[in-house]
């Protein structure tokens, strides 16, 4: 470590308004290769940590099948007792792995969109990419008649055919603002007529799996579930993450990142891609999950007080939100088994309703 050393906050103007960057940035090597920190971020990634490991435990020691913390520490070694093993390998395991990888997925997939639009309601679910998954998904199951894998495979489809319309709609008129939102807005609108049109069309059975199935749910996840999702984070979240300080600084406006040394357009359609391709991905797995895209980043940039995009705790915001969710709906409402979009949606949907009342204040003030 060649240097580290405390930065002074300077104020640079970009977009519409001024903005504050601070922090301890840490330089290491010769190559000037750096990155910066602050201090309370750290603190709210710790906290957040520590939460999701709580949640993790609680959900695996407990339900019909209680278990210790021995019992199941000595099943993940491969020393627990037979029933131990297939309750949490089998079982359980799989379930939360799922439910953290596309929770992070769907945290940092909302951070990167509503940097890039710098716009709160900048989602996925609210722009429309999940439900193009949706129409993927719903094409599979009702026209094609395919395998869970197919349908998973339909549903990337979808929602990146979905952000490449979007992207066309959009050229020449850049990646940013409202425009990408209210443009998002009126495509999501016609994907959820097709999805309509498609169930009317379908006969009683397939209209109730795929009903189910647009609601977003964890149940029934096998390894191969947790695996798919968290190849696709392995693949996604390391260039997200190196480009993060380029998100801050594209955030701050196009003269000012073109300053900077940033490549504005490749910056914004690089991370554009990963954001629709985190959505995609975590939708093919589970279904559409509604609001924890919206939600996570912005719970975290409030803990955080950061003045730019925290991709990191914004993925465990997600996970910790989805984990949480999941354990509510599979103990709370025991035993009606119900899926974890029903949470996440009833929540959700209060916190939008808070969400329009603060902005409209604010565009008032």
């Amino acid at each position: 470590m060649s240097a580290v050393r405390e930065t002074k906050a300077s104020t640079l103007q970009g977009g519409t308004a001024p903005r504050v960057i601070s922090g301890r940035v840490v330089r290491a090597g010769a190559g000037g290769v750096s990155m910066r920190f602050q201090g309370r971020t750290v603190a709210v990634t710790a906290l957040l940590l520590v939460a999701l490991a709580v949640v993790i435990g609680i959900t695996l020691t407990t339900g019909d099948f209680e278990l210790t913390v021995g019992e199941v520490v000595g099943a993940l070694t491969g020393n627990g007792s037979g029933a131990a093993d297939f309750v949490v390998n089998t079982l359980r395991m799989p379930r939360i792995l799922t439910a953290v990888f596309v929770g992070a997925a769907l945290g940092v997939s909302g951070a990167i969109l509503q940097s890039l639009t710098r716009n709160s309601l900048g989602s996925p679910d609210i722009i429309g990419f999940t439900n193009g998954s949706a129409v993927g998904a719903l094409v599979v199951i009702i026209v094609l008649h395919g395998s869970m894998t197919q349908i998973a495979i339909g549903a990337l489809i979808g929602g990146l055919a979905t952000a490449l319309v979007v992207h066309l709609l959009l050229i020449g008129r850049g990646l940013q603002g409202f425009r990408l939102v209210v443009i998002g807005i009126g495509v999501s609108a016609l994907l959820l007529a097709v999805n309509s049109y498609l169930i009317t069309r379908a006969t009683f059975q397939e209209a109730q799996e795929a009903q189910a199935w647009l609601i977003g749910s964890l149940g029934n996840r096998l390894w191969m579930h947790a695996n798919a999702i968290g190849l696709a984070l392995a693949v996604l979240l390391p260039p997200a993450f190196l480009l993060s300080r380029r998100l801050a600084m594209v955030e701050m406006g196009d003269v000012t990142a073109t300053a900077l040394g940033v490549n504005v357009n490749r910056t914004r359609t690089v991370l554009f891609v990963i954001s629709v391709s985190l959505a995609a991905f975590a939708t093919a797995v589970t279904g559409p999950i509604a609001f924890i895209a919206l939600a996570a980043p912005q719970v975290v940039r409030r803990l955080s007080r950061s003045s730019g995009p925290v991709l990191l705790p914004a993925a465990l915001m997600g996970a910790l939100l989805l984990t949480l969710s999941d354990l509510v709906v599979q103990r709370v409402f025991a035993p009606a088994l119900l899926p974890v979009g029903t949470a996440t949606g009833a929540v959700g949907g209060a916190y939008l309703i808070w969400l329009l009342i603060t902005e409209s204040r604010k565009s008032r003030a």
